[in-house]
């Protein structure tokens, strides 16, 4: 019975203060050098990952299913597939894993180690906005860097696809990008896009929700790491399914 009680104040208390956030979302002062400073740590620094991430995907994905539609003659919708594959689901999903799984852990340690060595206590008592300077600065950095890093991942996972296809049927670049270019429009890239500051914000949110209550000393730290990564993973997989449903239902 305690654990189903502590589960619900938990929701609760995430409700609390994502709504904390956005009430200081656009309070002043503005803080556009943090800001700037967690959009280099958040995206410049998952540049590599995400990269080789992306890469894999558009790889991976050419070699399996080329036979598959060699069998019905369908090789030629090969790169239309690939496209349609990556920029709507899978470089959105796996750009925003792999940056839970760097990012999450990273500020769930760092905002953890800052409230057990009482550096966010000392900020409250120099009558400064602990929250606004640590808090909002990270989540909305977030937001912005995960649809940066989705194109990035996009483009290469469909480089990726273009090297096998290049090596497998010496298809040129130009009818590559033709052919996988051919389905897409705005209504089916930009809202696979969109979502992904929706990821953002479910993982920098959970990150610093638990980075910022921690307690229990170094230990307590370890732990908020590891769950900011479990739960943001989690969250973020509902959200896709919700979000896929959406779209689908408001574009077709």
């Amino acid at each position: 019975m305690s654990s189903v009680v502590n589960f619900f104040e938990g929701i609760a208390l995430y409700v609390l203060f994502i709504a904390r956030f956005f009430a200081q979302l656009f309070r002043r002062p503005f803080e556009w050098l943090e800001t700037g400073r967690q959009m280099y740590e958040i995206g410049a620094k998952s540049v590599l990952i995400v990269g080789v991430a992306g890469l894999a995907i558009g790889m991976v994905l050419a070699m399996q299913t080329s036979s598959t539609l060699a069998r019905f003659g369908g090789q030629g919708l090969l790169p239309s597939m690939i496209a349609v594959a990556v920029l709507r689901e899978i470089g959105p999903i796996i750009t925003a894993l792999v940056v839970s799984g760097r990012v999450g852990a990273g500020i769930g340690a760092e905002l953890g180690a800052m409230r057990v060595t009482e550096q966010i206590d000392a900020m409250e008592v120099a009558a400064l906005n602990p929250f606004h300077y640590l808090v909002v600065t990270r989540v909305l950095a977030c937001m912005l860097m995960l649809p940066i890093l989705t194109v990035y991942a996009n483009f290469l996972a469909l480089l990726g696809g273009f090297f096998v296809l290049r090596i497998e049927q010496n298809m040129s670049l130009k009818l590559y990008f033709d052919s996988a270019l051919r389905f897409l429009n705005l209504r089916t890239v930009l809202p696979a896009l969109g979502k992904t500051a929706v990821f953002g914000f479910i993982i920098g949110s959970m990150a610093c929700y638990l980075g910022y209550n921690t307690s229990g000393g170094t230990t307590g730290v370890g732990r908020s790491a590891m769950i900011a990564v479990v739960l943001a993973t989690v969250l973020t997989i509902v959200a896709d399914v919700v979000l896929v449903k959406f779209t689908i239902m408001l574009f077709g």
